[in-house]
C-alpha cells in the first residue's frame, strides 16, 4: 500500500525555516513500533500519524526516539495539510483526539491557532547537573509536567548557549526549556530555546508545547495575556500566543516542503 508522507516546516511562513514535520495519514491505526520505526526514517523532530475518526482524527506524535504526549509543531503541520490536500474544507475546524486530549487547530488566514492545554511550570530546586549542563545561570528554574523551564538573565545568554547535550540528557525529563525576556530589539516579549536529547530530539528548532509552559509563566511576569515569542535556535520561528484561562491559543504559521510516497513496511503489528 502506498502511503503519504508530507513534509511541513511549522511557525514559519519560509520554506526552510521553523520546524520540520513529517504527516502522515493512514487509513487504519497503526503498530506503534511500526510508527516509531518511520519517525526514525523520516529523523525529524517529529512525525505524526492520523486516523480519520466521525469527530475528528486520532493524532499520535514521535520522534525518532520515542512516542511523546504532546506536540505543537506536528499538530499544526497536520492541521495544515488536512486543509491543503483537501481533507477538510477551509472553514472546518481540525479536531484532534491525543494523549493530551482533544486539541483543535482553526485557520485565522494566514495563521493557524491551535487550542492547547497549559501546563504551567512550578519552582523547582534545578536536579544534579543541570545548571553545569547548560553553562549558564538560573534566575529561575521551574517544573511543568514535561519539562524543566530555567530563566536566564538575557537574550544573549539564550542565543549563545551551548550546553553539553550528553550530560543534558541525564535530566529526567522530557527536555529543557531556557527563556528570557526579549531585549527590546524586537517585537517580541519573550524569547527561548529546547533542549531534549532525552527524547532523541538535541535541538528543537520551534516547540509549540514548550509554549503551553512559557505562556502562562510570562503572562503572570509581563502581565498580559497575549504575548508574541520567538523561538531562537539556528532555523527559529515565531509564535502568536493568547492565554485563556488554563488554556492556550497557540498561532503559527506553516509551509509544505516536500511530498513523498511511503512503500516500504507493514502498518498491523
Amino acid at each position: 500500500m502506498l502511503l503519504r508522507i508530507t513534509q511541513v516546516d511549522a511557525f514559519t511562513n519560509r520554506p526552510f525555516a521553523g520546524n520540520p514535520a513529517a504527516v502522515c495519514i493512514l487509513p487504519k491505526a497503526a503498530d506503534s513500533a511500526w510508527m516509531l520505526n518511520v519517525a526514525r526514517e523520516m529523523n525529524l523532530a517529529e512525525t505524526a500519524f492520523l486516523v480519520r475518526q466521525k469527530d475528528g482524527y486520532d493524532l499520535r506524535w514521535f520522534t525518532p526516539a520515542v512516542e511523546v504526549d504532546l506536540c505543537g509543531h506536528a499538530t499544526l503541520a497536520s492541521a495544515h495539510v488536512l486543509w491543503e490536500d483537501g481533507h477538510l474544507k477551509p472553514d472546518s475546524q481540525a479536531r484532534f483526539h491525543t494523549k493530551s486530549g482533544l486539541l483543535t487547530a482553526d485557520r485565522r488566514a494566514p495563521w493557524i491557532e491551535l487550542d492547547f492545554p497549559t501546563t504551567p511550570p512550578v519552582a523547582a530546586p534545578p536536579p544534579a547537573g543541570l545548571v553545569e549542563a547548560l553553562g549558564a545561570k538560573p534566575r529561575f528554574v521551574g517544573r511543568s509536567c514535561f519539562d524543566y523551564l530555567v530563566e536566564v538573565d538575557d537574550e544573549a545568554t539564550v542565543r549563545g548557549l551551548t550546553p553539553d547535550l550528553n550530560a543534558l540528557s541525564q535530566v529526567q525529563a522530557r527536555g529543557v526549556i531556557v527563556t528570557t525576556r526579549s531585549d527590546g530589539k524586537s517585537d517580541y516579549d519573550f524569547v527561548s530555546r529546547f533542549f531534549a536529547p532525552q527524547s532523541g530530539v538535541p535541538e528543537d528548532p520551534v516547540t509549540g508545547s514548550a509554549h503551553c509552559a512559557l505562556t502562562p509563566y510570562w503572562s503572570a511576569k509581563l502581565g498580559k495575556t497575549e504575548l508574541v515569542a520567538y523561538q531562537a535556535s539556528a532555523r527559529g520561528g515565531e509564535l502568536r500566543l493568547r492565554l485563556a484561562g488554563d488554556r492556550v491559543r497557540i498561532g503559527g504559521q506553516a509551509v509544505t516542503v516536500l511530498r513523498a510516497e511511503l512503500t516500504a513496511g507493514n502498518m498491523a503489528s
